[in-house]
């Protein structure tokens, strides 16, 4: 069985014992959670499409970590000016590992 979930402003297609990197959650490592944003829910020919979500349906998942994500640099030059703009940026970032779905 797997399921759409909506999180963090972007869709993830997740099934039993999936680990995903997803945008910062609130919570300590080892806490439960609960998607309600269900667009999703099926296995096989047996397929339930939210408008724009199924009723009813939750993913639930274990928090394995919170952790920052790489160093992105944006680096801005404008030629024969003396101008110039150096901005990193680290995003905060969740594991967390799917435990079960519902499909209601």
């Amino acid at each position: 069985m797997y399921a759409v979930i909506k999180t963090g402003g972007k869709q993830y297609r997740v099934s039993k014992d999936d680990t995903l990197t997803i945008e910062r959650l609130e919570g300590e490592a080892g806490g439960k959670i609960t998607f309600e944003d269900v667009l999703m829910v099926g296995e096989g020919e047996n397929v339930k499409i939210g408008t724009p979500i199924v009723k009813g349906a939750k993913v639930t998942a274990e928090l394995v970590e919170q952790k920052r994500g790489r160093k992105v640099i944006a680096f801005k030059k404008r030629r024969r000016q003396n101008s110039r703009r150096k901005r990193g940026h680290r995003q905060n970032l969740t594991t967390v590992k799917i435990t079960g779905i519902s499909g209601a």
